[in-house]
């Protein structure tokens, strides 16, 4: 009888192991659905990483915007030294912010120039367009690229901004 109960318990424990775990098969399969769904999850978690870091150029190139107005109105005149805006936007790791002009009482570009060559550019145009209003246009490049964005210009026949080449205009 002894040797029977051994079997028994022998057989017991034997069914007991194949009860747990993956089969050989299953494993293989399960390891190719992860692989799938995190190839369709991947880029688009970076595409989105990409937005984000991009937001922080145009929320303070909009910033730079509103406050080349408020200076406008306060001097008569921009300026092309964002610190004496007193905002307090600094270059950052993925942009560097920067303000143009060769006649601030006219006109001046704010600059915002990635770093990194998966963020797009941006650039903003102040103008004055007669002795009591300004104008402005927000631009956006194409394609992204770590390169130097041009400021915008007037168009005097209609009073409004254009965006340089390979840029277009942000509502």
């Amino acid at each position: 009888m002894k040797t029977e109960l051994k079997a028994k318990f022998l057989q017991h424990l034997t069914n007991k192991r194949k009860d747990e775990g993956f089969t050989p098969i299953e494993l293989p399969v399960v390891i190719i659905i992860i692989g799938i769904l995190s190839a369709i999850a991947l880029p688009s978690f970076l595409n989105q990483a990409s937005k984000a870091r991009q937001s922080e150029a145009r929320t303070n190139i909009g910033a730079l915007n509103r406050t080349q107005q408020s200076y406008y109105l306060e001097n008569q005149a921009f300026t092309n030294n964002i610190t004496s805006l007193g905002i307090g936007i600094k270059n950052s790791d993925n942009y560097n912010f920067s303000a143009t002009g060769a006649d601030v009482t006219n006109a001046v570009g704010n600059l915002a120039e990635s770093k990194k060559p998966d963020l797009k550019a941006y650039t903003d145009g102040v103008f004055r367009a007669d002795a009591q209003n300004t104008v402005s246009v927000l631009c956006e490049a194409n394609n992204a690229a770590a390169t130097t964005p041009n400021a915008p210009t007037l168009n005097t026949a209609n009073s409004a901004g254009s965006c340089p080449g390979n840029y277009t205009a942000l509502k």
